[in-house]
């Protein structure tokens, strides 16, 4: 949950301004891209401590 939350913080303020430098409206479709960066790095932050830990998983 930590590593999810720091990259949501992170991605969340980092889309829109990167959005507006490009020329894109930001209010389109900043929220759509940054649930998709939050999913997919929130899913293989979870996957990665799956591996790291497995040892004392098993």
């Amino acid at each position: 949950m930590f590593f999810n939350l720091i990259f949501a913080g992170l991605s969340g303020a980092a889309i829109p301004l990167v959005m507006k430098k490009i020329g894109i409206d930001p209010a389109q479709s900043s929220s759509i891209i940054l649930t998709t960066v939050t999913d997919i790095l929130g899913f293989f932050a979870f996957l990665g401590f799956a591996v790291l830990f497995q040892a004392r998983l098993i």
